[in-house]
């Protein structure tokens, strides 16, 4: 029987990344991407004002009390024209571009103007004594990031973040990996669908929503099938209208243990090749997986239980290949238990609650 790492493994070699496509930024949201991304220039472009308040020159602010005179007013967004000189200073709003010849800001509050609304115009002069240094609440041009500079990695999962750097970048268009297009499917004579009242002896069809959710969580477009019943005739139909979505990955849930009304292997014996159908683990021992029509199939066990976890040892590492995506999927951490945990042998999956 295959462990856990061998099982991996054979699954992942059968898979290769998406081709990529340019979408919009907007568009971009948790998609991976297909480029490395460098700056086109430096950011920011220019020095600007960390705050609201006067650029000066730090010569002028050495003495224990300095008088200056305001010989302009620039805001955000303005060109300044204005070279300070000596005993001069300019009012300048958060990162509004410096003024030639200044190279500090001191903060407004720091200073005897008293600005009480916006809109107030800026004062003839100015008094203060605090002392400043050149550089002191000033953004350097490139500061940030300098041109020519690796800002994001390909196959990194796009965040909110980053899709505010290509924005500040000019990125308008992104080439990302196509998402991977998964079929779902679940089976069983014993399913109904999520609206129908309970019969006896039915439950409810949960896999499939709980699925979906990972699949799309992990960046796939998930196309779902519904239920294929316990016939050997049902679930071939279910699995060739799979087979002619143009997928990258059937998943179906139950039909893979060794039941009378277990049909996935035999579908995959029919119509494909069956790699393997037991793992070494537990919960999720009974997993089959092979080709089916040139498509690539994956059969996780009915229990809801062990479907979600074969879900992430699996399926998601899976999508993670497909997607192009190199985070690492998953992160683990090493914690104590708190109570005794007994071995079978194999290797065993454990909901627990962290407490830190």
């Amino acid at each position: 029987m295959l462990t856990v790492t061998e099982a991996r493994e054979r699954i992942l070699s059968y898979f290769k990344t998406t081709a990529t496509e340019s979408i919009p930024l907007h568009d971009s949201f948790q998609r991976v991407l297909g480029v490395d991304i460098y700056a086109d220039g430096d950011y920011p472009p220019f020095d600007n004002s960390a705050m609201d308040g006067f650029a000066l020159r730090a010569e002028d602010a050495a003495a224990s009390k300095a008088t200056l005179s305001v010989v302009a007013d620039i805001p955000a967004g303005a060109t300044p024209t204005v070279v300070l000189q000596t005993g001069q200073a300019a009012r300048i709003m958060t990162g509004a571009q410096m003024p030639q010849g200044a190279d500090c800001v001191i903060p407004v509050e720091d200073t005897d103007f008293d600005q009480r609304s916006a809109g107030t115009a800026a004062p003839e002069k100015i008094a203060f004594t605090k002392r400043m240094k050149a550089g002191e609440n000033v953004r350097p041009r490139g500061s940030d990031i300098q041109k020519g500079e690796l800002v994001l990695t390909r196959g990194r999962r796009l965040r909110a973040q980053d899709l505010g750097l290509l924005a500040m970048l000019g990125v308008a268009q992104i080439c990302v990996h196509k998402k991977p297009r998964v079929a779902l499917l679940s089976s069983g004579d014993e399913l109904l669908e999520v609206n129908a009242p309970l019969e006896p002896g039915k439950i409810r069809d949960a896999n499939s929503y709980s699925l979906a959710a990972g699949a799309l969580g992990a960046g796939a477009e998930v196309i779902g099938l519904g239920i294929a019943r316990d016939s050997r005739d049902s679930v071939m139909r279910m699995l060739d209208k799979a087979a002619n979505e143009n997928v990258d990955l059937i998943l179906s849930s139950a039909g893979v243990s060794v039941g009378a009304f277990d049909f996935i292997k035999e579908a995959l014996d029919a119509n494909g090749r069956l790699d393997f159908w037991k793992v070494n683990m537990r919960p999720g021992k009974p997993l089959a997986f092979g080709m089916y029509r040139g498509i690539p199939l994956l059969g996780l066990p009915g229990n809801p239980v062990s479907a979600l976890v074969g879900f992430e040892v699996f399926v998601r590492p899976t999508l993670e290949r497909l997607s192009g995506s190199m985070d690492g999927g998953r992160q683990t951490v090493r914690v104590r238990s708190a109570e005794e945990i007994l071995s079978d042998g194999r290797e065993s999956y454990l909901r627990v609650r962290l407490r830190v």
